[in-house]
């Protein structure tokens, strides 16, 4: 028998011992389709090497009319590799060769020319000990024409548009801004585009780091906003879409003080590689508008009139108050509410609210003025009126009309963009001249616990109009250990000018009656009087007049001296108590000393 050969493992295991020490050079899949005066960058890495961790690299082109033909392009080890026809280019920068490291490189063609197709080699020389595997990588490159064509189009009905290149729009605060563009390509490849509209800062220069997308359309046509605008883009507020076949329309919903600037459209081409990655292959730019935001609170402006007003008691009171400026009209993306604010003469600050419309036309009154006849409304496109139609002395001060302005986001959301007051407007009521005094006292002077306080109160009046009403009402200040408390004074009971009673809470928690015992004179009785109704109690009046229009106003008030009510106790309760002790200690004593007498007793019987 002769010699056995080698092993079947043994082979394979020398086979992969070759091949995983053979040199292999990669380069992208074939061929790449770029657009002439764009950049191209093709990448070159190299494994199974043996020798220095840094590789060297040499790029040639072979051209379609001489396919045999190499043209030195650039090479990591000679600066003077490249041939004629690359060397400026070369020296000029715009082709180079960057290293990524050690064993891969990346060939930069910045403009790229007709010319530059063909077939493109990356070369590594060897620094193996025996040549195995490949020492270069070849890739085509096709040259398409740019057919890329990118340009404004009309803004739309929105805005006004001057009649200047590029245009200049003007749009007011919360109205929508829309921005037409048109982009389109004509490649013989199929290719996308992604088309995005971007807003630089008036008079800044316009670049990438100084352009600030605002909504683009991506190549696989995801619509997707920059950081600012992401979310007025989630809330529906900034809209991109396509109308027809390369028309995009960007629509950014109540337009802000921020959205100024120039705005531009940038429309990029994609292709799909060989190996399934999507390169940008051309991109182009075109101004679009100088857009111009009027913001509300530089157009806001409020006016009122008549003049200082002087006035009597129950006559009617008028203001107008007057919106104007180069406002949006009320609408879908704009709403104003107006109101009326009154201040006591020399009080600080704008004051209280009489009446407001908001932005429904729904009208209100504020606090304290319910039940009053005051009518709020619109009496022309921008004038407002106010009107009380019985005046009172407490109605005397300084009127301002507030107006602010709303712009709409999305849906019916509404957001305050401005707000502007009036010049103070005085208004002067004269005083009904009415003068009230109270004296109170307690009838009987003392009163015994368990029977009835009658307190009674005398009004007298000075001054004043016909039909002048009095009512009154009684009030306690509750004593601790002599002194007055803390708290303020509570309600006991009263009558109205119409005379009803209104009753209050009595300290005692007893029974209480109030009445009108004479034209001018008011009675407070406490039936059933105990300790705990012990306390300081006084009359207050006052004087109320009736208007035209049914309603009631308080022309003067006034408060009597303290009458103190304590609860004596009487003589025969006095000596009760006292016998009452008595018989108790006594009863305590007596069944103390049967006690000790019975257990003494005991004791000696159980001797026995």
């Amino acid at each position: 028998m002769g010699t056995p050969g080698p092993k079947p493992t043994l082979l394979l295991l020398l086979m992969l011992g070759v091949v995983c020490c053979a040199r292999e050079v990669l380069v992208p899949m074939g061929p790449l389709y770029r657009v002439a005066g764009t950049a191209v960058s093709i990448s070159c890495n190299v494994s199974g090497y043996e020798g220095p961790a840094q590789q060297d690299f040499e790029w040639f082109l072979y051209r379609p009319e001489a396919p045999e033909a190499a043209l030195g392009i650039i090479s990591t080890r000679d600066t003077r590799f490249s041939y004629a026809v690359f060397g400026p280019r070369v020296a000029a920068g715009e082709v180079q060769v960057q290293r990524l490291q050690g064993d891969a490189v990346v060939l930069k063609i910045a403009r790229l020319q007709a010319q530059d197709a063909g077939i493109y080699e990356c070369y590594t020389p060897s620094t193996d000990a025996q040549y195995l595997g490949s020492y270069s990588g070849k890739v085509e490159l096709r040259v398409l024409p740019d057919m890329l064509q990118v340009s404004a189009a009309p803004p739309g009905p929105r805005g006004r548009q001057a009649p200047t290149s590029p245009p200049r729009l003007s749009v007011h605060e919360g109205q929508e801004l829309a921005l037409g563009c048109l982009a389109r390509t004509n490649t013989e490849k199929h290719t996308h585009l992604a088309v995005s509209f971007g807003r630089a800062v008036p008079e800044a220069p316009v670049g990438r780091a100084t352009l600030q997308e605002v909504v683009g359309l991506r190549s696989n046509l995801a619509v997707e906003a920059g950081p600012p605008y992401a979310e007025r883009l989630a809330a529906g507020e900034l809209r991109l879409g396509k109308e027809g076949a390369d028309r995009y329309r960007m629509v950014v919903g109540g337009a802000q003080a921020g959205d100024a600037g120039t705005y531009h459209c940038t429309a990029a081409e994609w292709i799909q590689d060989p190996d399934g990655s999507w390169a940008q292959i051309a991109e182009k730019r075109a101004v679009l508008a100088h857009v111009d935001v009027q913001t509300l609170s530089s157009q806001l402006a409020v006016t009122v009139g008549p003049g200082e007003r002087r006035i009597g008691p129950g006559e009617p009171l008028e203001l107008l108050c007057n919106v104007s400026g180069a406002l949006p009209p009320p609408g879908p993306h704009a709403a104003y509410s107006v109101g009326w604010e009154m201040a006591p003469a020399g009080a600080p600050g704008p004051g209280r609210l009489v009446a407001q419309l908001d932005t429904e036309g729904v009208g209100s009154l504020g606090p304290g003025y319910e039940g009053r006849h005051i009518a709020m409304e619109k009496v022309a496109s921008r004038t407002y009126r106010l009107r009380l139609e019985a005046a009172r002395p407490g109605d005397a001060g300084t009127y301002r009309c507030l107006a602010k302005a709303y712009v709409r986001g999305s849906g019916t959301r509404l957001r305050e963009a401005a707000s502007a007051r009036s010049r103070p407007l005085p208004v002067h009521v004269r005083e009904e001249g009415v003068a009230l005094e109270a004296v109170a006292w307690l009838a009987g002077g003392t009163v015994y616990r368990g029977e009835t306080a009658s307190l009674l109160c005398n009004i007298s009046v000075r001054g004043g109009p016909p039909g002048l009403r009095l009512a009154a009402s009684w009030w306690v200040e509750r004593l601790e250990e002599g002194e007055l408390s803390s708290g303020p004074a509570q309600l006991v009971g009263g009558v109205d000018q119409d005379g009803v009673a209104e009753l209050g809470v009595r300290p005692g928690g007893g029974p209480v009656s109030v009445e009108l015992v004479g034209p001018r004179s008011h009675r407070l009785r406490l039936h059933s009087l105990g300790p705990e109704d012990e306390g300081v109690y006084h009359c207050a009046p006052s004087a109320w007049v009736q208007h035209a229009d049914y309603s009631w106003y308080q022309a003067g008030s006034a408060r009597s001296g303290p009458v103190t009510v304590y609860p004596y106790m009487h003589a025969l309760d006095t000596l009760f108590v006292p016998l009452l002790v008595g018989t108790g200690v006594a009863l305590v004593t007596g069944a103390t000393i049967l006690a000790t007498i019975t257990c003494c007793f005991m004791k000696r019987l159980r001797k026995r």
